[in-house]
């Protein structure tokens, strides 16, 4: 048997021992963005491979307010944030503007309502609509982005909803409730809040990158109070607009202790999850920023972008966790906010505009296809017995084929924008667009 063969074998029987603990720990559960692996993979089930408005659609729930959090999912209720936004004054809003650092559109709002909302998985009746944090002249978010758009965290009895520099809310899911809340933490983010948060045994940890101030923080879950606050290491270039970033982190065994996984402007980071102690840090060897694409694991190497300007894709190897460095690139149609796809040895990534699906082999960086989707994308793919599913703001989802060679087996189309990744669970589809929440299943 060759060395590479022993390697995938090797991979392969972690990923069973994963999917069996999974399986076993949160069965038909979807804790935070991208599943409870966080690597966009729904466990085996029979999902639909078509459907419209109207076609194998159970039930299409309107959510009040705006936000493109995606649902998670623990027992029969699906939870979600979102904004209530009092609109701007005319005779404010020029003055707000000009007050403004921020170089992009900006929607402005008078007064800003953040809620949680949860959703009966069965029925798709609305259970409760929560008020968390409220905030009057709230700073702008970027046209394509909302006040709501970090995914939040479940757990058997505890939803973690993140908002950046509006605040950070715990929610009694039993009992439909506030536990706690923080607002102390805070920066400009220029175009909105987008990094969602992670929760590592009693902690929960999120990015806070923007164009003032660069950090890690870590809240007790149990109290909403600071563990700890880590300010950002690397040389990062003068201009404000180029030193912030939206990525949300990861916690991975690197070295046979656990890490988190930290992408900024300009570089990753590796942090003691429970001090924030740094641990490494690396040079994306590129400009890039404001990156909110999510990174993904495989064959001992971290897969991302790098971010705008001139984003590329990359391959991060960390077997030798000491000294980590950067095994391949590559630089066509890498996305800065759709987050890439793992699927054995296939690394999959969506440009944001023009949908141009790149497929390459994840050891070496080689292409293997691109293809155009067609449409603009903010919703990454989910992988589902054995088929890619891939979004788009139009509202269209394309399902393929995973494989060296392009295959599309389906094209389906709802009303409205589809900004939220979805969830899958049982044999359900879980597609949040602008205005409702659908349940589609055969």
């Amino acid at each position: 048997m060759t060395l590479r063969s022993l390697e995938r074998l090797s991979l392969g029987l972690a990923v069973v021992a994963l999917s069996v603990l999974s399986s076993q720990l949160e069965a038909g559960d979807w804790t935070q963005w991208g599943g409870s692996r966080a690597d966009g993979h729904a466990d085996p089930m029979r999902v639909p491979v078509q459907w419209g408005e109207s076609k194998n659609v159970t039930w299409k729930t309107t959510i009040p307010g705006r936000g493109w959090s995606s649902p998670v999912i623990f027992g029969d209720q699906i939870w979600m944030t979102s904004a209530f936004e009092t609109p701007v004054k005319p005779e404010d809003r020029e003055r707000r503007l000009k007050a403004s650092t921020a170089d992009q559109p900006l929607t402005l709002v008078q007064r800003l309502d953040l809620h949680a909302i949860a959703v009966d998985r069965q029925t798709g009746k609305v259970l409760h609509q929560i008020p968390l944090l409220t905030q009057e002249e709230p700073q702008g978010v970027h046209q394509l982005n909302s006040y709501a758009s970090p995914t939040p965290v479940i757990e058997r009895d505890r939803l973690y909803c993140h908002f950046g520099a509006f605040g950070t809310a715990c929610v009694d899911t039993k009992k439909g409730r506030v536990l706690w809340t923080n607002t102390t933490l805070r920066i400009q983010h220029e175009n909105g809040p987008g990094s969602s948060p992670v929760v590592w045994k009693d902690l929960v940890i999120f990015h806070m990158d923007g164009s003032d101030q660069q950090y890690i923080a870590a809240l007790n879950k149990h109290t909403g109070q600071v563990a700890w606050k880590t300010d950002r290491s690397g040389k990062m270039p003068d201009h404000p607009q180029l030193k912030k970033a939206y990525g949300t982190p990861l916690v991975m065994q690197i070295g046979g202790r656990e890490q988190l996984i930290s992408e900024a402007s300009d570089w990753v980071y590796s942090y003691d999850p429970a001090t924030g102690k740094e641990l490494w840090k690396l040079s994306l060897g590129v400009s890039g920023f404001s990156q909110s694409a999510r990174m993904v694991v495989g064959h001992n190497r971290i897969f991302m972008s790098t971010g705008f300007m001139r984003p590329e894709m990359i391959a991060v190897d960390y077997a030798r966790s000491a000294n980590p460095e950067i095994a391949w690139r590559y630089s066509k149609g890498a996305p800065t906010m759709v987050s890439p796809i793992l699927v054995g040895d296939e690394l999959y990534f969506l440009s944001d505009s023009g949908g141009m699906l790149t497929c390459v082999d994840a050891h070496s960086g080689k292409e293997h296809y691109r293809e155009r989707l067609g449409g603009n994308h903010s919703a990454s793919p989910i992988l589902a017995d054995g088929r890619l599913y891939i979004p788009n703001r139009e509202g269209i989802t394309t399902v393929v084929k995973p494989g060296k060679t392009y295959e599309a087996l389906a094209t389906n189309s709802l009303p409205g924008k589809i900004m939220a990744t979805p969830a899958m669970v049982d044999g359900s589809i879980f597609i949040r667009t602008d205005t409702a929440l659908y349940r589609i299943e055969e």
